[in-house]
């Protein structure tokens, strides 16, 4: 089991990590597009959201501190989820149906992250390089 627990790992890690590279790679255009959504100092939160998806991606990856890093990367798919898929504010149906999925989505890895935090603060998730931090 620990070996499935592992790739799901992987699999969940890549997601945020491909994000971070983004948010790093692409800060101007993220920049403009948090400043539409009204995100405050869009500019800093980018890039601060950035060390959350590298921060939290490498510790559930690595198993170093995965509890905590489960938790960080909650910390940034809960308001990623209402600040940039308003799907509730949408009028034309197309961008409606996207912005909806796009939050289920975010609300959905942000109950997955939870999950990951109860199985790495029980120990019950394998394979990590060093124990629960909280």
């Amino acid at each position: 089991m620990d070996l499935v627990a592992f790739v799901g790992r992987v699999l969940f890690s890549l997601l945020f990590l491909g994000a971070a590279f983004g948010h790093f790679k692409d800060s101007a255009a993220m920049t403009e597009y948090a400043k539409a959504k009204n995100v405050p100092l869009a500019g800093p939160s980018v890039l601060g959201s950035g060390v959350l998806l590298v921060l939290g991606g490498l510790s559930v990856l690595l198993g170093v501190w995965a509890d905590l890093g489960s938790l960080l990367l909650f910390v940034f798919l809960v308001p990623a989820a209402v600040l940039f898929h308003d799907f509730w504010k949408q009028t034309d149906p197309a961008t409606k149906q996207i912005e909806q999925v796009m939050f289920s989505k975010n609300i959905a890895l942000a109950g997955a992250s939870l999950v990951f935090f109860t199985g790495f603060a029980t120990g019950a998730i394998g394979w990590t390089l060093t124990g629960p931090l909280l």
